[in-house]
């Protein structure tokens, strides 16, 4: 049966939540951590049909939707959502590559962002994770929910068209043909919040040349292989989870490993080395800025760095360095980002050439090669 709840504990102008799980402890679990924080959890539900039922009352401004429930999952119930009552959705999934799969289907479907559940003890890992999973909720709540469906609505639309590749660099399609580079091209891609869509759109359109890849989602380990996977099965480019002491050459890229930061530790003949660093001093793992400054430190062939949609100022610093070194430097375009913070803390750092629409970030890191 749904349930609304009025466990408010905050402010009138607290943020109002809807927790859906089918374990009752969880649910009960999510919701304390949840109303110490001042959110206001409104309601609670035990499935997707529930879910659907307890939204549409209680209209809240964001939802947090397990992955596995019996009877509707959140794969169904996160489309119906989308179709029915339009509200930003933070997925609680698996700390596990069965859930990072399914994870990543319901970004697909208009998921905004996803909370991995820690392994071994319930109560004991989310408890400790409680932090995290408050600024997750915020973070999804000031998500711009058009953008994070874009993907869904353009998709839905070309099957409806019968439309097999349908234009303009959509996901799903890869760059074909390759392009002119005068020398040896790097790219450092920074992302967090609607990272995984806005990526693979980006690598999807990136033509193939003389061009390799690192690419920084905040992202936590078990899921940063399965996310090369789907980037490397969508492009051109030969796509793989960063090990340590991995080489990338020309049409190769690699997705930095959740837990560690990738630093470009070599250079040489048109061959990146990379290392992979615990430090914990920064503020997410991993981290943009560390990628970024070892490339402005290291690279001295052609460079380029994007910062995409996300929460925080990752990248700020990094991309600053790079400027300074003499790289060019992308921001995704407000209007496009599903969070607008990384993209613009990089912009008010001085060092952004130019911002643009996320369709047009690939012809942008091409396209400005002398």
């Amino acid at each position: 049966m749904s349930r609304t709840t009025d466990r408010r504990g905050g402010r009138d102008d607290s943020l109002r939540v809807v927790v859906v799980d089918d374990s009752p402890f969880m649910r009960g679990l999510i919701a304390d951590l949840l109303t110490d924080a001042g959110v206001a959890v409104v309601g609670e539900a035990g499935d997707g049909a529930e879910a659907l039922s307890v939204v549409a009352e209680t209209r809240p401004d964001v939802v947090t939707m397990d992955v596995e429930m019996p009877g509707m999952g959140g794969l169904e119930a996160v489309e119906r959502l989308m179709d029915e009552t339009p509200t930003p959705v933070l997925m609680l999934s698996a700390h596990t590559a069965e859930g990072a799969a399914v994870t990543f289907e319901a970004l697909e479907r208009g998921a905004v962002d996803f909370f991995s559940k820690p392994g071994g003890e319930v109560s004991t890992g989310v408890s400790r994770e409680s932090d995290r999973l408050v600024e997750a909720v915020k973070s999804v709540a000031d998500a711009d929910l058009d953008a994070a469906t874009r993907d869904r609505r353009e998709r839905d639309r070309a099957d409806a068209a019968g439309a097999a590749d349908s234009a303009g660099g959509s996901i799903g399609s890869s760059g074909d043909g390759t392009v002119d580079v005068d020398a040896p091209l790097t790219v450092v891609i920074g992302a967090s919040t609607g990272g995984p869509n806005a990526v693979e759109r980006v690598m999807s359109a990136l033509p193939m040349g003389d061009c390799r890849v690192v690419i920084v989602q905040h992202m936590p380990e078990a899921f940063t292989s399965r996310f090369a996977d789907r980037l490397d099965a969508a492009s051109a480019y030969d796509v793989r989870e960063a090990s340590d002491g991995a080489r990338i050459g020309a049409g190769e890229a690699v997705v930095a490993r959740g837990g560690s930061h990738t630093r470009i530790d070599g250079y040489r003949a048109g061959r990146l080395r990379v290392k992979l660093d615990e430090d914990d001093s920064q503020s997410v793992t991993p981290a943009a800025d560390v990628t970024m400054r070892s490339a402005a430190q290291v690279i001295d062939d052609p460079l380029v760095g994007v910062v995409l949609t996300g929460m925080g100022a990752d990248a700020a610093e990094g991309i600053r360095a790079m400027a300074d070194a003499g790289a060019r430097t992308i921001a995704q375009s407000e209007d496009t980002c599903v969070i607008y913070g990384m993209p613009k803390r990089a912009v008010e750092t001085g060092g952004v050439d130019e911002v643009c629409d996320l369709d047009d970030v690939a012809g942008a890191i091409v396209g400005g090669e002398a």
